[in-house]
C-alpha cells in the first residue's frame, strides 16, 4: 500500500460516496484509475465495507456501555452466542482479568440491564462489569 492507497482510504473515509472521478482528481489520478486501486483495496480486504455513519442516539440508542466479560473458561469459541445478542455492537477477546468485552447500546438502563442478563446465560460466563458512558468526546475510524 503507497501514499496514494492512504490517501484515498482517508478520502473514501471523510464521504465514502464520492464518485471515482474527484477521488481520482483529489490524488492527481484518473477516474479509472482511482476505481482499479479501490476495487483492489477491497479484494486485499483493506476496505472491509462500505457503509453509512448513524448516529445512535438519533436512532434511541443513547445508553452506551463497555463490558467486561468475566469467564470460568476459554471464550474465544463464543462469537456467535456474543453475536446473537443484537445490542452487542462489538466483541473482543481480551487479555487480563476479564476474557471478552463487549460494546453495547441500548435505549434505556433496563434493556443494558436485560443484555447483562443475556450475557450471563451464555456457557461459561461467571461475572461482568459493565461501564456506561456519560458522554462520548469522538470516535475516529483508523488511520490509513
Amino acid at each position: 500500500m503507497d501514499e496514494i492507497d492512504r490517501e484515498l482510504i482517508a478520502l473514501l473515509q471523510r464521504d465514502a460516496t464520492q464518485p471515482y472521478a474527484a477521488l481520482g482528481k483529489a490524488v492527481g489520478l484518473s477516474a479509472g484509475a482511482a476505481h482499479e486501486r479501490v476495487r483492489k483495496l477491497r479484494d486485499r480486504g483493506v476496505i472491509r465495507r462500505t457503509t453509512v455513519d448513524v448516529d445512535p442516539v438519533a436512532l434511541g440508542q443513547g445508553v452506551l456501555a463497555f463490558v467486561m466479560v468475566e469467564s470460568s473458561a476459554w471464550m474465544g469459541d463464543s462469537a456467535e452466542a456474543f453475536a446473537a445478542i443484537p445490542e452487542i455492537q462489538e466483541a473482543h477477546v481480551i487479555a487480563g482479568a476479564a476474557s471478552v468485552l463487549v460494546k453495547v447500546r441500548t435505549r434505556t438502563t433496563e434493556q443494558l440491564q436485560d443484555v447483562l442478563r443475556r450475557l450471563y446465560a451464555i456457557e461459561g460466563v461467571s461475572g461482568t462489569q459493565a461501564t456506561v458512558s456519560l458522554e462520548t468526546f469522538f470516535e475516529r475510524p483508523p488511520r490509513p
